[in-house]
């Protein structure tokens, strides 16, 4: 009896010893401190992974070499399958506002398109236009519902530790917003893990009202200021 509660009171000091050494995550801080991160950086680069939920279905990963310089140039070529050899430019202000993009293969790959990026076309199998991509805009939506819902005292943040993503030491965190749709929110919830060293969230899942993920991205490879 005597060796049950001492094991009982021992791992109770360590639970309580562990879970001290980590502090507590603030999330208009962290929020702050990507928001921060990211407006000093001139340009990235990463490998970078989508999947989306589109007219009700979820589709299959995208991965894709992602470069992006500020104001707004991004180069995405995909490596993998099922898009493997699409290309897509886009910079702001240069072939009239156009997307030019072309697909991989023999004979489609040597096909250019110039595309609108709000066109059927340019908008075929995703959620978001090419002039939303990144993690700056990510990072907007995001601490802009945080500080929304911390306002309204409504606020819940759920932490899950440590975890590695992409070989990546991180801090796992859930976000709940309103099972309420009409509250006008981006989601219902959010798991997020945020680099601890470079300060932004390398991996962020999106989940609607009917907690269906509705979008997942991820920053493998992130080099800040790459050039």
């Amino acid at each position: 009896m005597i060796k049950m509660i001492s094991l009982a009171l021992f791992i109770t000091v360590a639970v309580a010893t562990s879970g001290s050494t980590q502090e507590k995550i603030d999330p208009e801080k962290w929020g702050k401190q990507a928001e921060e991160t990211y407006d000093k950086l001139d340009s990235y680069t990463a490998i970078f992974h989508k999947q989306e939920r589109v007219n009700g279905k979820l589709l299959e990963e995208e991965t894709i070499l992602l470069r992006f310089k500020k104001p707004f140039k991004v180069y995405m070529k995909w490596i993998k399958d099922p898009y493997q050899g699409r290309e897509v430019l886009y910079v702001e202000g240069w072939n009239e506002n156009q997307i030019k993009a072309h697909e991989g293969g023999r004979i489609t790959g040597t096909v250019t398109l110039n595309l609108n990026p709000g066109s059927f076309m340019a908008m075929k199998g995703n959620r978001h236009p090419v002039t939303d991509t990144g993690m700056g805009h990510l990072i907007k939506i995001i601490g802009e519902n945080i500080r929304r819902k911390m306002k309204a005292g409504e606020f819940k943040l759920l932490e899950h530790g440590e975890e590695t993503v992409y070989r990546r030491k991180t801090r796992k965190v859930e976000i709940l917003f309103d099972r309420d749709r009409t509250k006008g929110y981006y989601g219902y919830r959010v798991i997020v893990n945020l680099d601890e060293e470079k300060k932004v969230p390398i991996k962020i899942q999106i989940y609607d009202w009917d907690d269906q993920l509705i979008e997942s991205y991820g920053y493998e490879n992130l080099d800040l200021n790459a050039g």
